[in-house]
């Protein structure tokens, strides 16, 4: 193929990237396809090794890429799957229900005065207490999703006491509201990681994310969860079945 413009904008690493991004975009290299060598990318692009090396490490730090010792470099599979439907799971449910091990840490659990946004959220007054939980659940040791949870202890009253690494929010929620879960309100929107996310989903902080924000009620109208999920893009995927009329 022909040299790669010396006179773009843009670094050649970058150029780099963006050609092996848009061989995985377009499927021409597929999921745990091995993609060609250095040498061979050398050889294809006419660059030289450090920047060819450059180009592949940022796709690595993206999530697109993973290199294996002596092996090679493979296009990511992602380690999980969402299905959607019209009915309402937990990630916890979602992945249980599909057969895949994974375990629950806790990073955060403490109790706080809700401010403005959480209060309207939750039904609260300014000021009311609250519970926040953040957990990180990973699947093969591998982190795939950071959950932030606002929770009421107004409709969960003794709910901070629940041990979040084994179990769930929704099962807790039912065992000290006395409710079933009912439904609830979600918003997915496309991100970048940031620092203290990208920490605990051992990721590079401008590793693109999936944002899902939910409020959830139980089946009295009462919500009792605010909060964020927040999905690697390159290690989860959201999945969906339709039928048309």
């Amino acid at each position: 193929m022909a040299d790669f413009e010396r006179d773009d904008s843009s670094l050649l690493y970058i150029q780099v990237a963006d050609y092996v991004r848009e061989k995985i975009y377009s499927h021409e290299w597929g999921v745990d396809d091995r993609i060609p060598s250095e040498h061979e990318l050398m050889a294809m692009l006419h660059l030289s090794r450090g920047t060819v090396q450059k180009g592949i490490r940022a796709l690595v730090d993206e999530g697109l890429l993973v290199q294996q010792r002596g092996r090679g470099t493979y296009v990511v599979q992602p380690i999980m799957a969402r299905p959607t439907s019209n009915y309402l799971l937990s990630f916890a449910e979602s992945m249980a229900s599909q057969g895949i091990p994974y375990e629950t840490r806790l990073v955060e659990k403490r109790v706080e005065p809700a401010n403005k946004a959480c209060a309207w959220a939750l039904g609260l007054d300014r000021g009311d207490p609250y519970l926040y939980v953040a957990r990180v659940r990973s699947v093969f040791g591998e982190p795939v999703m950071f959950i932030e949870s606002h929770v009421s202890l107004e409709a969960c009253p003794g709910i901070e006491d629940a041990d979040f690494e084994h179990e769930g929010l929704f099962e807790a929620a039912v065992r000290t509201s006395g409710h079933e879960v009912g439904r609830s309100n979600q918003v997915y929107s496309a991100c970048v990681c940031g620092k203290r996310r990208a920490e605990w989903l051992e990721c590079d902080e401008k590793s693109p994310a999936l944002q899902l924000e939910q409020t959830v009620f139980l089946d009295d109208g009462r919500a009792f969860e605010w909060g964020c999920v927040w999905l690697p893009a390159n290690r989860c995927v959201i999945s969906a079945s339709t039928e048309r009329a």
